[in-house]
């Protein structure tokens, strides 16, 4: 269609009114001389020129006609170009010509915005598009019946879905949240009240994980409510907030044992020597005896609790050493054999990385971290059938690490933000400090460590010590 309307047929050249008047008048005296009307010369002569003139007329229209449909077929094609006036001026179509050439460069002018304006929102949507993908959150447009209609690259991912999987999914099917958190965005849904911030509990990919959510509503060209909702996930900082706090709590309790240890220690020690004097001085007396020795031996724990004290508040100093993790691993299980896991029937694998695991500082610290988490295995392991201990080491990036994980009962949900809160114990009163774990992570946090329970271990509960490695080769160079 193109080719063929860029072919334009040849069309007779009229110059104006003189060539048709001209073609007239010889056209009116040729039938005046030689028609069958001889005899009446001024009649046939008029005739003659009227029917010439029309003759002319009509062509020339018609020629003006097949110029101006061939202005339109082009237009029709895409191509809006004027249409030449001349020579069909003083025909009555060719008047019509420069009223379509008007209209076509209207339309030119009008594709022209068009056109620029379809390019503007191209990059417009390219841009948004851009930067919606780019969020760091997982971002849904939700329509006015909680549908989803948008979703980010994030949001895809964070749910396990292809690219174009979430369309059109319902929010609270999608969202596995308790129902705390089910009932707020259930109410901000029903009263267009926006969220800012708001911390809520999501399990994804098997665990639970922790996000901040926003959500906004705006009204639609159809005046529906749809929202906006923007997940955050702050499991890390999280951590780190409960990492600050728990160096808050190891401050305010190197505080504490620096001003009351000294100060405790000597009652304690006379509350000691005279309670093993009475139970010397009372051999005829069994029951005395009896309780002296209770109350040296709570004296002792007293004096232990404020010896771990101590230790927690005491600075170290750089010494140079450096420990195996390894060969800590082997000789401290070695021990726990000899001692306690055979006594207790308890399985114990060791699956240690290949070659040396080397961390900054002396084994003798790290010793009574390992033998902290031990003994709580230990511990959980009573009345679980088949008990079993595995001991775990490898390289995680800069960090040597090593895990020591049990299948017995786990930690409860609802106490695991409390684990490493000084004097908290899940023991029964009088078998257990509750200082086991804080030492512990003060004794790794003082190394540029820490000490995290995996939530993600199956059965049973499983701590994990991740120190700086030494770089071997560095240090030799």
């Amino acid at each position: 269609m193109r080719g063929t309307a860029n072919r334009r047929p040849s069309i007779p050249y009229f110059p104006g009114y003189p060539l048709p008047a001209a073609i007239a008048l010889l056209l009116g005296a040729l039938y005046a001389l030689l028609g069958p009307f001889r005899d009446e010369p001024h009649l046939l002569w008029l005739s003659g020129a009227v029917l010439a003139y029309l003759a002319v007329r009509l062509r020339g229209e018609r020629a003006a006609l097949r110029r101006l449909e061939l202005g339109i077929l082009r237009a029709r094609e895409g191509l809006l170009e004027p249409t030449p006036v001349e020579p069909h001026a003083w025909t009555s179509v060719g008047h019509l010509i420069p009223e379509y050439n008007t209209t076509i460069a209207t339309l030119r002018l009008m594709f022209q915005t068009v056109e620029e304006c379809q390019g503007r929102f191209l990059n417009e949507r390219n841009r948004s598009n851009t930067i919606l993908q780019s969020l760091p959150g997982a971002l849904l447009s939700l329509a006015d019946d909680l549908r989803v209609t948008i979703a980010n690259r994030q949001a895809d991912a964070l749910f396990g879905v292809r690219p174009g999987g979430l369309i059109d999914a319902n929010l609270f099917e999608l969202l596995d949240i308790n129902e705390r958190d089910r009932e707020l965005l259930r109410d901000a849904f029903l009263y267009k009240h926006a969220i800012r911030n708001q911390e809520i509990a999501l399990n994804v990919g098997g665990g639970k994980r922790f996000f901040s959510l926003n959500l906004a509503f705006y009204s639609d060209e159809e005046n529906d409510m749809g929202g906006v909702l923007i997940l955050q996930d702050i499991t890390e900082y999280r951590q780190l907030m409960e990492s600050v706090a728990t160096r808050e709590k190891l401050v305010a309790m190197g505080q504490l044992a620096a001003g009351v240890a000294h100060e405790l220690n000597t009652p304690l020690g006379n509350i000691l020597g005279y309670a093993q004097l009475l139970d010397r001085g009372a051999a005829e007396h069994p029951k005395l005896a009896g309780y002296a020795r209770i109350i040296a031996d709570e004296t002792q724990r007293c004096s232990h609790v404020v010896q771990e004290l101590l230790d927690y508040a005491r600075k170290d100093k750089c010494s140079g050493e450096t420990c195996d993790l390894n060969q800590l691993a082997r000789e401290l299980i070695e021990t726990f054999i000899n001692c306690r896991l055979k006594r207790y029937r308890i399985e114990i694998v060791l699956d240690l990385c290949p070659g040396l695991l080397i961390v900054e500082g002396g084994c003798g610290q790290l010793d009574i971290v390992l033998s902290n988490l031990l003994v709580n295995a230990i511990d959980a392991l009573d009345k679980t059938p088949s008990p079993r201990i595995v001991v775990r080491t490898w390289m995680e990036d800069t960090y040597a690490a090593i895990s020591i994980a049990d299948n017995g009962p786990g930690v409860p949900l609802d106490i695991r933000n409390r684990l490493f809160d000084p004097f908290f114990s899940t023991k029964e009163v009088g078998q257990g400090s509750g200082l086991g774990l804080s030492i512990s992570q003060a004794i790794v946090t003082k190394r540029g460590g820490f000490i995290a329970y995996d939530a993600a271990h199956g059965e049973g509960a499983c701590f994990t010590v991740r120190i700086p490695a030494v770089d071997l080769e560095r240090a030799k160079s």
